[in-house]
């Protein structure tokens, strides 16, 4: 019987030994998180400095990230070029059209009409993806693929 006292008593001590292990990484963690000369106070100062610091700067992003948005319906993200022979087959498809729009259809569509002796070049308003002006068929086809049509 005093066999099996031992034994309990050797495996109570084991346990006992891994629960203060335990508990002295635990204590461990705690005191490796205060700082040095053990001024928690001016810590927690200095960490709230930067925290307001890195709000300013949020705030300063926030507001650049809001005027982005507000011009991003205007900016050119729709293209297309329509390539064609503008004066029949003597210069080899060398004039193009080339449609530049925001996502609400408005810009510009720029024609390069080329020829051997010379090089003429057109621009017309575009305005919720239709021509201020009359639109050639190269121009209009231009448009109609930029707006996805």
């Amino acid at each position: 019987m005093s066999d099996w006292i031992t034994i309990v008593i050797v495996v109570l001590v084991v346990v006992l030994a891994i629960w203060q292990t335990v508990q002295l990484q635990q204590i461990r963690r705690q005191v490796d998180a205060v700082p040095r000369d053990g001024n928690v106070f001016a810590q927690l100062g200095a960490t709230a400095g930067r925290l307001d610091r890195v709000e300013g700067g949020l705030t300063v992003l926030d507001q650049r990230v809001q005027d982005i948005e507000a011009r991003l319906p205007y900016a050119v993200t729709r293209t297309a070029v329509v390539t064609y022979d503008a004066f029949g087959n003597i210069t080899g498809g060398l004039s193009r059209s080339i449609a530049l729009l925001s996502e609400v259809g408005d810009g510009v569509v720029i024609s390069i009409l080329v020829s051997r002796e010379e090089t003429l070049f057109f621009t017309k308003e575009i305005r919720a993806g239709a021509g201020a002006e009359q639109l050639s068929p190269e121009e209009e086809e231009a448009v109609a693929h930029a707006i996805g049509r």
